[in-house]
């Protein structure tokens, strides 16, 4: 890569970033608070591969509150800072707009590119519909691994959410909730309507049968609409979210969909809640590589390697 990757902020808006040799822009970091039915909440949307073709969804008409890939939460504690409707046993999902709450962006402590690598480090708040301060979130967003070559690019995501509630702060699903294979909340990804009926990809499967399962990577690839050829999209959990909870960890597991729509979710709370205590902060770290074309599972082996954490 030759050149910096370029920041454009447009203040109370959104941060855009740019590849330069090819002036695509990788993707838009929207924080400016939308609709109070969706969950206003930052996100990533348009996402696009280094060929310029885009690999999120935004606002589609089955789930207006999906947006590109954002951090949510879908069950806290009683509040739904997912958007849209809730999920409730016995009754399934209805429209309780008071459960519906929001993710505040305070400010950035850090946008910077230097060195091959671009940062985005923001402070967040996150809260119930009435408002009230529940917890505290140190977001931070690199990109790196900018790769011409093999039509690759990466991005880390981390949050640090601290507890600031007098009691602990629940984390679940709609599976917690009772509805089975629906275990959603945490990081998630939604992709473009033509993704529908992608490849799902695992380390030792394929396919939707890796709904709830759980393994340190998970690949979805799909065919362009408007455009020739195929992308992939790959989640990766770094080593330290011990993932199968064999460390006393909170286990995750993988929600993932290509029908009726393409979806990751490095799910926090699938079949069990996650409990954080007061003043407790929860970490999780993952990596994102968009990559051209349509990766086998040695492509993805084989980058993996040459990327270690």
């Amino acid at each position: 890569m030759s050149g910096e990757l370029r920041i454009t902020h447009a203040h109370g808006d959104r941060v855009t970033v740019t590849e330069p040799v090819t002036g695509v822009q990788l993707f838009a970091y929207v924080y400016r608070p939308e609709a109070a039915w969706e969950a206003p909440r930052p996100y990533l949307h348009p996402i696009r591969t280094l060929a310029g073709d885009v690999v999120t969804d935004y606002r589609p008409n089955d789930h207006r509150w999906h947006k590109g890939l954002s951090l949510t939460a879908s069950h806290l504690s009683g509040a739904n800072l997912w958007g849209g409707n809730s999920y409730i046993h016995d009754r399934g999902y209805l429209a309780i707009p008071e459960r519906v709450g929001s993710m505040r962006h305070l400010g950035f402590d850090e946008l910077v590119s230097a060195e091959g690598r671009l940062v985005i480090e923001e402070r967040l708040t996150w809260h119930p519909y009435d408002g009230t301060l529940w917890a505290e979130e140190r977001r931070r967003i690199e990109v790196h691994d900018v790769d011409p070559d093999s039509g690759s690019w990466a991005l880390t995501w981390t949050s640090a959410i601290t507890n600031r509630r007098d009691e602990p702060l629940l984390f679940g699903s709609p599976t917690t909730a009772g509805r089975e294979q629906a275990g959603y909340t945490g990081l998630f990804w939604r992709g473009p309507r033509a993704f529908r009926d992608g490849r799902i990809i695992g380390p030792e499967g394929e396919g939707p049968e890796l709904m709830g399962s759980q393994s340190s990577w998970l690949a979805l690839s799909g065919e362009h609409d408007g455009a020739d050829g195929h992308a992939t999209v790959l989640f990766e959990h770094a080593p330290e979210n011990d993932h199968s909870g064999a460390g006393g960890t909170h286990p995750a597991h993988w929600f993932v969909r290509n029908d009726p729509f393409a979806g990751i979710a490095p799910s926090w709370a699938f079949y069990d809640e996650l409990e954080l205590a007061p003043g407790d902060t929860l970490r999780r770290r993952y990596r994102v590589v968009i990559a051209n074309g349509a990766w086998e599972r040695a492509d993805i082996a084989k980058y993996l390697e040459a990327h270690p954490w």
